[in-house]
């Protein structure tokens, strides 16, 4: 329809697509006491992919609109980076590849072009070129050390996750799961991103005391950490009473930082947000080895991020926060785009969510 629509009809188009893709954005506002903004949020979601798309409708040939689709995954609209049609094949039998959404939108675009001059060519083609973009199931590559990981499935909604009133009793749910994981003769537990909802960092005790347990036990999980810079969003790696921290590569636009000029951005934070900084950030993703396997961690969105993966890991440590957007269909969409990058970079990720789709992902 898109290769073929009234440029129009194509700016109804985006818009009901970007709102009934990213409607759950506006959500998040419910927490920073902003419940009004939700519908605007949506709407102004809605525009953006409309001009968007009325562009991409500019010229009426259906061969140059299919090479702007092709390309559409690399427009990020305020560095955001989640509308990638090729998602829609992910469980199907076309392939995701580049080359193959390519052959897919090419044979789509023959298709309008012949289906009024002759249709017996029209099939023939259509089939020739398709044949190209088969993408069959291969089969799944068998993770050794997948039975030895516990992946703590946790159920904490966000108007309780920093309420100060609830703090010990979260921890306690943490330290409880991890017991459980020791119990059950696990080699790792991974718990999701900011598990423990605090400055993980300047909490002495209890870092002594999953140093302790990380003697029995792997132990990774989600906190923030406070130094003399500023704030980060990280996961803290305990490993034989040891400590290793991998911070935040990319951040979440509009969540974690505001992806515009200084003046706005300070001016946003200072009326919207009383004022808080940006969250800081590594310079570039961190890789742990552990038990002679080297792991590239990643938290909730930078692992929909190429920067993750452009060493092609062979495994990628992800934790994330679903609860921000819960109940909506982020933690789908979330899991759609690791299968995909599964798939492209033939990576497995090991996936521990909160209120999201927890799991290993393998191609």
């Amino acid at each position: 329809m898109l290769l073929n629509q009234k440029k129009e009809v194509n700016f109804w188009s985006g818009f009901f697509i970007g709102i009934f893709w990213f409607y759950w954005i506006a959500l998040s506002f419910r927490y920073y006491d902003m419940s009004y903004m939700v519908p605007f949020i949506i709407i102004l979601v809605g525009l953006v992919y409309a001009i968007i798309f009325t562009l991409i409708s500019y010229p009426s040939n259906p061969f140059i609109r299919a090479i702007f689709i092709l390309f559409l995954s690399y427009l990020h609209p305020f560095h955001f980076s989640w509308l990638k049609p090729e998602l829609i094949f992910i469980n199907s039998y076309l392939g995701i590849e580049k080359w193959q959404f390519g052959v897919t939108l090419f044979t789509l675009s023959l298709a309008s072009y012949l289906y009024k001059k002759d249709k017996k060519i029209l099939a023939i083609l259509s089939l020739f070129f398709i044949i190209f973009a088969i993408n069959l199931p291969k089969k799944s590559k068998n993770i050794n050390f997948k039975n030895n990981i516990a992946l703590v499935d946790q159920k904490v909604p966000e108007d309780i996750k920093w309420d100060p009133r609830y703090k010990e009793q979260i921890i306690q749910k943490d330290l409880l799961a991890i017991k459980k994981a020791i119990n059950n003769k696990k080699e790792m537990v991974i718990l999701s991103e900011s598990a423990f909802p605090m400055y993980l960092n300047t909490n002495e005790q209890l870092l002594s005391t999953l140093k302790k347990l990380s003697k029995k036990i792997i132990i990774i999980a989600g906190a923030l950490r406070y130094t003399s810079d500023g704030y980060y969003n990280s996961t803290y790696y305990f490993i034989n009473g040891k400590i290793k921290i991998a911070d935040k590569v990319v951040l979440v636009p509009f969540g974690e930082e505001i992806p515009l000029p200084n003046f706005l951005k300070n001016l946003i934070n200072r009326i919207f947000f009383d004022g808080a900084e940006d969250f800081k950030t590594a310079q570039h993703p961190t890789t742990i080895l552990i038990k002679g396997k080297t792991f590239t961690n990643a938290i909730c969105y930078e692992a929909t991020e190429d920067i993750i993966y452009k060493n092609h890991p062979h495994f990628v440590i992800a934790t994330s926060n679903n609860a921000w957007f819960t109940p909506s269909t982020e933690p789908t969409l979330q899991h759609l785009l690791l299968k995909y990058y599964s798939k492209i970079y033939h990576t497995t990720i090991i996936h521990a969510a909160n209120m999201g789709i927890s799991g290993i992902i393998q191609e």
